[in-house]
């Protein structure tokens, strides 16, 4: 224990000698650390990682190749359009294929949470990616892109909905020694 003494002074008084007590000083250390360590691997695990691949300036070590451009599935989601989806096979400007999907929205309720799901959306986007899509084959690496195209002011539920759909369509690829099946798209989605 650390002891602090306090001479008297003057008039005869007697000496102090008096003991800190360093229990709660110590306790407060531990809990700052505590609290500090927590919130490190907390702020660590709540980090959302995201691919944007956004074609960046050429690299001067590569050699450059002029590739035909991937093709691309675009949805559009408008708000002045709330009957229909329609689906744009792209390769670069070029569009290859359209489509129009009815939209209906199957709205039901997980506790507190307005799920929307969208299966007719889903089960046109395999058959598309069946017909047109490019990554089939287990040992590419590679996914394919969807674009989802919403306006501003659609609801994040049926954003969600949306992208759920897309997600549906699966594809083997080889990991290693087994063959997983993984989601054929990557999806981004652009907003006006």
């Amino acid at each position: 224990m650390a002891g602090v003494s306090v001479d008297g002074g003057s008039g005869g008084r007697r000496s102090l000698d008096s003991e800190i007590n360093m229990i709660p000083m110590i306790d407060l250390l531990m809990v700052t650390i505590s609290f500090l360590l927590i919130t490190a691997v907390w702020s660590h695990m709540a980090r959302l990682n995201a691919d944007a691949q956004v074609p960046g300036p050429p690299r001067p070590d590569e050699e450059i190749t002029k590739v035909e451009p991937e093709k691309q599935l675009h949805i559009e989601m408008r708000d002045q359009d709330k009957s229909k989806f329609t689906l744009i096979w792209k390769q670069g400007a070029t569009v290859v294929n359209t489509i129009e999907v009815p939209r209906k929205d199957q709205v039901t309720q997980d506790g507190t949470t307005k799920v929307v799901r969208y299966p007719e959306l889903a089960l046109k986007i395999t058959d598309e990616w069946k017909n047109v899509g490019s990554h089939r084959d287990a040992t590419d690496r590679k996914l394919d892109q969807a674009v989802l195209h919403t306006d501003n002011n659609i609801p994040y539920s049926q954003i969600i909905g949306v992208i759920d759909a897309v997600y549906q369509t699966h594809r083997p690829m080889s990991l290693g020694s087994k063959t997983e099946p993984v989601s054929a798209f990557n999806v981004t989605f652009s907003v006006n």
